[in-house]
């Protein structure tokens, strides 16, 4: 459900009560004020303006947590952010709309290793939906994943358009991107000749290098997170797997050689990462654990043929493979989903399945003073669940922009809000 756009209703004072609140990594009974998009400190309303709140919401005693931010997405809604050229900017903001329903406030649209001429005509269409307001999630920027990746584990990347590094460094992925503006991750392999100067550039951009499809040892990757890297593409997928005497890229989690613990992303679909797999990395290094979607176009899409950039994805028992292949090629998962499916297999709290989609991938991209968290100042993206994790309501500046219509409470909650912010 269609709702307002973020900059209606702004300098009225909300107050959302008879709810809980996933602050300060607890769940607490408290109520939550908002004004001109951000989240407010009460005390500060009380004694120094003594003022009333103009809008009053009883939230049934449900759930308010952060927006979730997923930092890889390839697409969904029959939209493939790597291939959709000439209607990627309609396409883009109908994926913006789509992932409302799922809790997703803010994501970093994932370009998957395509041609130097692709990149040149993407990036800059992306870079301009990203900077116009429109009611959907948040564009934080692009992932690009690829295409200075490993051959051998390319998984489902084409490996025609695979490009080595070289002496250039960044010179050569600024030559071959067309801009590095837009970027906020980069995936590589460090492995690669010249990886280590990348990473060092990249990282003083402000760009978040991550690792990913890649045949790195663990000294190398050390090395890498040394040099900046401070993320991990999808955890056990495109890598070497754990080995007792070099544990490869799944040894960084504990490493005591690196500068400050590693962030890594997880698919928690139940098809990508075995729950065994998935519990032993989730209690090695809990803090670091990001959920992310890694879905394709065929998100919120029946069963069939479907692309991955110029990949042919074939969809069948909830799988997305390469057509005529076994290899795994994104997912189909929402990441609300991946959040349900984590806490069960992970045998975790809310509050850590929570805070694996919303404060994690913020402190990843050093934006958790504003987003990822209900802290005072901080940005009023939020979402209301209810004890089963499910999506009720989704708020991006403090305005209602999705709402559950089959749940009852939830049009209980909202049913006159329109009215009241008006």
């Amino acid at each position: 459900m269609k709702r307002k756009r973020p900059e209606e209703g702004q300098n009225i004072l909300i107050q959302f009560w008879n709810c809980q609140l996933l602050k300060d990594h607890k769940i607490i009974k408290d109520d939550l004020w908002v004004r001109d998009g951000c989240i407010l400190d009460p005390h500060a309303l009380f004694f120094d303006e003594n003022v009333a709140a103009d809008v009053k919401v009883d939230c049934k005693g449900l759930l308010i947590a952060p927006g979730y931010i997923d930092v890889q997405i390839n697409g969904g809604f029959g939209v493939d952010f790597s291939s959709d050229i000439e209607s990627i900017e309609t396409g883009i903001k109908s994926v913006c709309n789509k992932l409302l329903q799922y809790g997703v406030t803010s994501f970093c649209p994932t370009i998957v290793t395509s041609s130097k001429e692709t990149y040149h005509q993407l990036l800059p269409r992306i870079s301009k939906i990203s900077k116009n307001t429109h009611a959907g999630a948040t564009i934080l920027g692009l992932h690009l994943e690829g295409p200075f990746i490993s051959k051998e584990k390319k998984g489902a990347h084409k490996e025609v358009f695979i490009e080595a590094l070289g002496p250039q460094g960044i010179n050569k992925m600024n030559e071959h991107y067309g801009s590095l503006d837009s970027v906020r991750i980069v995936t590589l392999a460090p492995e690669q000749p010249y990886a280590m100067e990348a990473i060092k550039d990249l990282s003083k951009k402000g760009i978040a290098v991550s690792i990913g499809h890649t045949l790195a040892s663990l000294d190398t990757a050390e090395e890498a997170a040394r040099c900046g890297a401070r993320f991990i593409t999808h955890l056990f997928n495109a890598m070497l797997p754990f080995h007792h005497r070099d544990p490869g890229i799944v040894g960084l989690l504990t490493s005591d050689n690196i500068p400050e613990p590693i962030y890594f992303g997880i698919i928690a679909d139940g098809i990508h990462t075995h729950p065994t797999a998935l519990r032993i990395a989730h209690r090695s290094h809990p803090n670091g654990l990001v959920l992310v979607s890694d879905a394709i176009a065929a998100l919120g899409l029946p069963s069939g043929k479907h692309c991955l950039g110029t990949v042919e994805v074939e969809i069948h028992d909830n799988m997305a493979t390469v057509a005529g292949l076994k290899t795994l090629a994104g997912s189909i998962a929402s990441l609300d989903y991946c959040v349900r499916q984590f806490k069960k297999f992970a045998g975790c709290s809310c509050v850590e399945a929570l805070e694996a989609a919303s404060l994690h991938p913020a402190q990843l991209l050093k934006i958790s003073d504003h987003k990822g968290t209900l802290n005072y100042g901080a940005d009023a993206d939020i979402i209301i669940l209810n004890d089963d994790l499910e999506i009720q309501a989704t708020l991006i500046a403090g305005n209602l922009v999705w709402l559950n219509n089959s749940s009852t409470v939830a049009q209980e909650i909202f049913a006159d809000y329109d009215q009241k912010m008006t």
